[in-house]
């Protein structure tokens, strides 16, 4: 593994728990023709600074990439001080603002050599421990557009970062009881791409969306937005609803707030009970 600070130390500086003027610094790096790269979990990337990230940043038109480590859950332990469920909401409230919840390494390195050079603000939200391959290493993403991991016309399961494994393993149960899903990964949330939102609507008739965030703000309400205002259909959130993190093991939270493959069929049968009595209504 590449240790960037022994590489290229005169790149790496050290803000220490600083998080507001790390993002201040950012900025005059920026004024200056620098391309920063800032780091810190979720939390402390987003919720901490988030005034620096819009006026010193945002607002004053320079650029900025910041990686939230370890969201949502993935803290375990840290708790709910630490656990970030909020960051998707606020950056969505940032104009022009690009949000990414990283699946895998590979999704990772392709959106990075999209983005590394472009002006404006980008938020990656991501692990910093290995995690479940989705994609192959050969494999290239648009950013803007959502990848269709696998077919069916049931229902579809639009997902981000954790939630992704964990929606196509739900796909596997499914199936063997008949239901037949669509898994869409989202990994860019903000542009959303609305078109194969619709897409989703059209063809399957109901939606389930599963986050590793608050669905306030996050992944469930700008898909309900979309489908609300184009083709309304019915719509199923996994995610946080109105709650605070707590102090676990990884394996225990995603119990406790549903982000299991179980949780996800579960969800996904009712969704699609509900699009067989409408449709019996409607006859």
């Amino acid at each position: 593994m590449l240790d960037v600070r022994k590489e290229y130390p005169d790149r790496v500086l050290n803000c220490g728990i600083q998080e507001c003027n790390m993002v201040g610094v950012a900025a005059g790096m920026s004024l200056m023709g620098m391309k920063p790269f800032i780091h810190s979990f979720a939390a402390f990337a987003v919720r901490r600074p988030f005034d620096q990230i819009f006026l010193s940043v945002a607002y004053a038109d320079k650029s900025i990439h910041i990686i939230g480590s370890d969201p949502g859950v993935r803290q375990s332990f840290n708790g709910g001080t630490h656990m970030s469920f909020e960051d998707v909401a606020l950056m969505q409230t940032v104009p022009h603002a690009h949000i990414f919840d990283i699946t895998d390494t590979t999704n990772l390195l392709s959106v990075l050599r999209q983005t590394k050079d472009r002006k404006g603000v980008f938020y990656y939200r991501m692990p910093r421990e290995e995690v479940e391959k989705v994609y192959s290493s050969d494999s290239e993403m648009e950013i803007g557009k959502g990848n269709i991991l696998r077919e069916g016309g049931d229902a579809s399961v639009i997902a981000c970062g954790l939630l992704v494994p964990a929606a196509l393993a739900a796909a596997e149960i499914l199936e063997k009881e008949g239901i037949l899903i669509r898994v869409v990964d989202m990994f860019t949330i903000k542009p959303l791409d609305r078109e194969l939102v619709i897409d989703c609507a059209k063809k399957t008739g109901t939606i389930v969306t599963a986050e590793n965030a608050s669905v306030y703000g996050g992944l469930g309400s700008v898909v309900a937005d979309a489908v609300a205002q184009e083709y309304p259909v019915h719509v199923r959130h996994i995610g946080v609803k109105d709650e605070f993190g707590e102090v676990g093991p990884e394996d225990y939270l995603c119990r406790r707030f549903g982000f299991t493959p179980e949780n996800i069929a579960k969800v996904v049968k009712e969704a699609v009970t509900i699009k067989l009595q409408e449709a019996l209504t409607i006859k």
